[in-house]
């Protein structure tokens, strides 16, 4: 998770191609109960993929949390050995439908793989990588704790009227609201 809005050169660095503004707002659906199901479809399509590279996979992201209001996109969580080692897993999961668009060097060898219908982001971090826990740790909070559920919804719902150039821009711009309750859950 990020602290600052990043600027487009900065977006532009680590975007594999070109990268597109949104100019637009955000729109935001209401919890979906199918959004499980489609992630567990592609659970099995990466696992078939990948098999024993995949260390740890989980749903993550607000279509993760039940009755949370989300971008209608399945976010994943990939772990492998060595996200920085793209040769081992990126082009079978080209070969099932994603394409590497986010190479992050410098943000724990982050890599993001979005399908071709954009449906799902898949984020593939390396094992012992903090920020894989911190997902989680954020994810379960959220499961169960209505106070920061609220608020969280809350921020979303404010930002996402907004209109931003990037989509990632609002993903920063949640950072704040996101690191309080991070903190909080770890207590």
């Amino acid at each position: 998770m990020r602290d600052q809005v990043r600027s487009d050169e900065e977006l532009q660095a680590v975007t594999v191609g070109e990268r597109k503004p949104h100019n637009n707002t955000i729109e935001l659906h209401e919890y979906n109960p199918t959004w499980p199901a489609q992630y567990q479809l592609e659970e099995e399509k990466i696992y078939r993929a990948l098999q024993s590279a995949v260390v740890q996979l989980e749903h993550v992201g607000s279509t993760s949390i039940p009755r949370m209001s989300a971008k209608p996109i399945i976010d994943i969580l990939l772990v492998v050995h060595d996200s920085a080692n793209e040769s081992r897993y990126v082009q079978a999961l080209e070969s099932i439908g994603y394409k590497l668009v986010i190479r992050e060097p410098d943000w724990y060898e982050h890599r993001l793989l979005k399908r071709n219908d954009e449906g799902v982001n898949l984020h593939v971090f390396s094992e012992g990588c903090e920020e894989t826990g911190r997902m989680l740790t954020f994810r379960d909070h959220l499961r169960t704790n209505e106070e920061d559920f609220i608020k969280y919804k809350e921020k979303k719902q404010e930002l996402s009227t907004r209109t931003w150039r990037h989509v990632q821009h609002y993903a920063d711009a949640k950072s704040e609201v996101v690191e309080e309750i991070i903190h909080k859950a770890n207590r």
